[in-house]
């Protein structure tokens, strides 16, 4: 019969790092002077002005114990290696360390601590003292997560006399956490053809035909708050050239135009003008066409970044986009 696992003298615990969110709140309309309730009891703090139209409260709302993680932004935690021996102890904690790693549902990736500077482990881990790290990784893809976070020590017996160290030895222990990384913006795009365009380069040679297509794509946010589109941007392939359509088109005498905001389950249009050039600007003739193995060409990349309703900030990057298939 195996004897039972003792306790460890060090626990670890998880925070993940997230902004609070905006709280609501409904003031009651303003009665008469013989009303029972007063306006002010449905306010989350009291205030002596009252706006029955502004729902926002001061007060802002802590996230759940982990919240939701969404693709295209970036997750932060901190670790905290908490001494729990209790005062008066005859056991000391030396040369604490912690690594971790996130498991990806494609790879496995060693996270960097920070700080790098670990003052803890020269100078030892005393009573009630924690050992804290902060973690950041950018959520690339859709699936499970797994964050594994491995926790060494060594914990040494005081002698009585305090002179002399009776034994030691080394512990260490580990631990998983689990999350799902949700799409954030879920994006459909559709290429259409456009009559070619028609060039002349001399009278010794023959005309070119260039091809044009269309770009449309649907945004669409599967948050359970708003976000903000900062840009959506067509990163071409030669030998196209991108035209953006969208809000972000100049305009003769709008100096600004508000970037759009997408509550949940909004959908926003996008649309891009591709063309191929004869030529790079400077006479040099372009590069061929990049073509798929099902005989496409290669157009570009969809990039787009966003902020929350709170402003934290996001990217997506949308895998190579092709022409129709002729």
């Amino acid at each position: 019969m195996e004897p039972p696992k003792e306790p460890h003298s060090v626990s670890l615990k998880v925070l993940r790092l997230s902004r609070p969110t905006l709280s609501h709140q409904y003031p009651l309309p303003t009665p008469g002077p013989n009303a029972l309730i007063k306006p002010k009891a449905a306010l989350s703090i009291p205030t002596a002005n009252i706006d029955e139209k502004f729902v926002l409260s001061p007060v802002l709302n802590l996230p759940p114990a982990f919240g939701s993680a969404y693709v295209g932004e970036k997750f932060c935690c901190t670790l905290c290696g908490n001494n729990e021996l209790p005062e008066g102890s005859d056991r000391t904690i030396t040369s604490l360390k912690m690594i971790a790693e996130m498991q990806t549902p494609s790879q496995t990736i060693p996270l960097k601590l920070a700080p790098e500077d670990d003052k803890t482990v020269r100078s030892g881990f005393g009573l009630g003292d924690s050992l804290q790290k902060l973690i950041e990784f950018e959520l690339k893809e859709e699936g499970n997560y797994v964050l594994a976070v491995s926790l060494s020590y060594s914990e040494t017996t005081i002698s009585k006399d305090e002179r002399s160290a009776s034994s030691g030895r080394a512990r260490s222990f580990r631990k998983l956490y689990q999350f799902i990384a949700q799409p954030c913006l879920s994006v459909r795009t559709k290429t259409s053809d456009l009559p070619p365009a028609i060039t002349n380069n001399g009278a010794k040679t023959s005309a070119l035909k260039l091809s044009r297509h269309v770009l449309e794509a649907q945004l669409e946010n599967m948050t359970d708050g708003p976000i903000t589109l900062e840009s959506i941007n067509l990163n071409s392939k030669e030998p196209f050239k991108t035209t953006s359509l969208n809000w972000d088109v100049s305009r003769p005498g709008v100096d600004h135009v508000q970037s759009p905001i997408l509550a949940p389950r909004d959908v926003l249009q996008a649309a891009f003008l591709i063309e191929q050039q004869n030529d790079d600007g400077q006479g040099n003739k372009p590069a061929r066409k990049e073509v798929a193995k099902d005989g496409r060409a290669v157009l570009g990349q969809l990039d787009i970044h966003w902020r929350s309703g709170m402003g934290d900030p996001g990217f997506l990057t949308t895998g190579s986009l092709t022409s129709r298939n002729r």
